[in-house]
């Protein structure tokens, strides 16, 4: 063989390496919508639209049926420490089902959202007490309009810590109730990704189809676990006299004294005590009273109220809900542009969170309410 036909055959091989590959990659649809449902099941259901480096991360997932699961996985998506939601069918008992099968074949699939979440950021309580609120718990196999097995509600959990956590929301929640809640409560079994025009849908079509009030993500839900009350001891050797003698002794700072009453600096107003977030600047007005004021609670639940009559008069006492630490008193002579209410606290009893420090300090969940 001449040394040209066989730097010919060389080249040859070469270019079949390099470029019959791409042929074949660049031949297969890439349309999503013509998917068969055993290439469906191989599609990830983990899209993480975040920085890949997750050393601080504690990413877990939950999968909830809801009803339609457009609404549900926009809602979802919405909520500070989600970091992906899919649509799909979890539980039935068929392989890979179409959407059309699903709805007409009595598969025993339910369309379910599959939630994941960075742990660190929001807990499995908190999302279920946000799943909660846009759910019929008491309705069988109907959520709004929707109707059928595959609109019932349900948790599917993938561990024993993930039921313990459910079963704990499911009992708070059954207080509300004087029906029996339906919600099912199962380990999960399987779950296939949904056809991608489900995907993100109402991303895609703004105007379309949900049963769902998707502005209740925007809600604050505090968790008060996550803010426990230290022991006495820990409470007096960490506070200032005068924190400890307001917040314990149910005490009263001097008018004009504590740099909070004319501070209107960006950030949140914690407990000292816990750490407990309690009001916003966003609520801050000025009173002229002389103590800090404000418009109303971050969370109308981080609060709570006892009567005082103390001072030969009748007020309602503010006192904060995990540290129940004296905060100071309401009164109803606020502004009437922002509801008529003045919250008028002791600044002792607050501490100052900064806007740009409060995701480093953990509060990075109430950011977006502080405008």
């Amino acid at each position: 063989m001449s040394p040209k036909l066989l730097l010919g055959l060389v080249v040859v091989g070469v270019l079949l390496v390099v470029f019959v590959p791409q042929i074949k990659r660049g031949s297969k649809s890439t349309d999503k919508n013509q998917q068969k449902p055993e290439d469906r099941e191989t599609y990830t259901a983990f899209s993480i639209n975040q920085p890949n480096d997750s050393k601080d991360r504690d990413i877990q997932s939950i999968h909830l049926a809801g009803g339609c699961f457009w609404g549900l996985e926009a809602y979802m998506s919405k909520l500070y420490g989600v970091l992906d939601a899919t649509s799909g069918y979890a539980n039935g008992t068929t392989e890979n089902p179409t959407y059309e099968e699903v709805c007409h074949q009595n598969t025993g699939h339910a369309e379910t959202v599959h939630v994941t979440y960075d742990a660190n950021q929001v807990n499995l309580k908190t999302l279920l007490t946000y799943y909660f609120r846009v759910i019929d718990p008491t309705s069988l196999n109907r959520q709004g309009n929707d109707v059928g097995s595959q609109y019932r509600t349900g948790i599917y959990y993938t561990n024993e810590e993930q039921l313990a956590v459910i079963q704990e929301v499911i009992t708070k929640e059954q207080e509300k109730y004087a029906q029996t809640l339906v919600v099912e409560v199962e380990p999960l079994k399987h779950y296939y990704l949904a056809e991608e025009y489900h995907q993100d849908y109402l991303e895609k079509n703004p105007t379309g189809y949900c049963h769902i009030d998707l502005s209740l993500a925007e809600d604050v839900i505090i968790d008060p676990t996550k803010y426990p009350k230290p022991s006495l001891e820990e409470i007096r050797e960490n506070l200032s006299e005068k924190a400890y003698e307001v917040t314990q002794k149910n005490g009263t700072e001097a008018p004009f004294t504590h740099p909070y009453w004319e501070q209107f600096n960006k950030g949140i107003y914690v407990d000292v005590v816990t750490g407990e977030p309690l009001f916003s600047s966003n609520d801050k007005f000025e009173s002229n009273c002389g103590w800090p004021s404000f418009a109303k609670p971050i969370d109308p639940e981080v609060v709570v109220y006892t009567e005082d009559d103390t001072l030969s008069m009748i007020r309602t006492e503010v006192r904060s809900r995990s540290g129940d630490s004296h905060l100071g008193h309401v009164f109803d002579d606020g502004p009437r542009t922002l509801g008529g209410m003045r919250y008028c606290i002791n600044g002792a009893s607050l501490r100052f969170v900064p806007y740009n420090e409060m995701e480093a300090q953990g509060y990075g969940y109430l950011m977006k309410h502080v405008q």
